[in-house]
């Protein structure tokens, strides 16, 4: 199996960590069975079929996958690591992500909760192990000074959050600090469709703190492959949580996705992939990506991704069409 490095595709680090990965991971809710909540944005993928993926995924020089203990209450990361030992893929080989969701807990359930994350992906550990969202029953302090103690054990190699805004970011930065530790990442919403990062003070942040931003649904679920713009009836195949959101984001990214598929005509790429190259370049290595993939092709325009660099025209270009979006509220499930 070729590393990322074997692959000929670049590696960040993470944070102020001693972890590198390349620009654009793999996001893995898609795998969460299409059960419950999850069957408003996801539909089931077949076991093969994520095998096939995250195979391709690790095959095309991917080093690392993002999931969470919310995706099926476990079953995205259990289906990963299962497609990770058919890929014959060593724990030494990937980097793995997940989440612990604060809602109605304290920072006294993260020391039990690591083990049920652990069990679910075995044989591969926690790399790196974010708060999920902002909202929870302990403050930011007890959440990373619990953090901190799971580091300090050896039971994860690094601390992210998600979903935090930047007065929440700088106080969990502090925290962690103080028990000698970085924060290493805030994983948030981050698209040519939201910009918001650029106005409310989360890239600022990041940047002065030494934090890599990890962009979840940087395709905004499709829209900016330009699909749906060609075939707006593809929208009755989508759950219906997918459908509502999108029928708004088409009318808003119609021009922008024009420009998208032209540039990408002319680098023989699909506009998924421009949308993404563009994303993991416009803001320096600050920021990388974790699309899902639902198809064995949607990894390999993630790939493509990974290696493509626009010129200063085309990367310019798209940032004025796209620039409205650093303002307009996001629409969003």
């Amino acid at each position: 199996m070729k590393t990322a490095v074997e692959s000929g595709v670049p590696r960040r680090q993470l944070g102020r960590t001693d972890i590198e990965i390349t620009p654009i991971g793999l996001g893995t809710w898609q795998f969460a069975g299409g059960k419950g909540f999850d069957s408003l944005v996801w539909q089931d993928v077949p076991n093969d079929v994520t095998d096939e993926i995250v195979e391709k995924a690790l095959a095309g020089g991917i080093n690392w996958f993002d999931t969470a203990e919310a995706y099926g209450m476990g079953r995205s990361e259990a289906r990963l690591a299962k497609a990770l030992q058919a890929s014959g893929a060593s724990p030494e080989d990937v980097f793995i992500a997940t989440k612990w969701m604060p809602l109605f807990r304290t920072a006294a359930s993260l020391g039990k909760n690591i083990g049920k994350r652990k069990d679910c992906l075995k044989p591969y550990g926690v790399g790196l192990f974010q708060i999920h969202q902002p909202i929870a029953l302990s403050s930011v302090k007890a959440q990373m000074d619990a953090m901190a103690d799971l580091v300090d054990s050896g039971q994860i190699r690094a601390v992210g959050i998600s979903n935090f805004p930047a007065p929440m970011m700088r106080r969990a930065h502090a925290a962690l600090a103080n028990r000698g530790i970085p924060l290493a990442s805030n994983q948030v919403k981050v698209s040519l469709l939201n910009r918001r990062i650029e106005t409310l003070g989360v890239l600022k942040a990041a940047k002065e703190l030494g934090m890599t931003i990890i962009a979840y649904s940087p395709l905004e679920m499709g829209v900016l492959t330009g699909k749906f713009h060609q075939d707006p009836s593809l929208l009755k195949s989508r759950p219906i949580g997918r459908r509502m959101v999108m029928r708004i984001q088409l009318a808003r990214s119609r021009r922008l996705v024009a420009s998208l598929e032209e540039i990408a005509a002319a680098n023989g790429v699909s506009p998924a992939v421009i949308a993404l190259s563009w994303l993991v370049n416009f803001y320096g290595e600050k920021v990388v990506a974790i699309p899902g993939a639902t198809k064995v092709s949607q990894v390999e325009q993630n790939i493509q991704a990974n290696e493509l660099k626009l010129s200063e025209r085309e990367m310019a270009h798209i940032d004025e069409l796209s620039s409205r979006f650093r303002h307009l509220i996001p629409i969003s499930v």
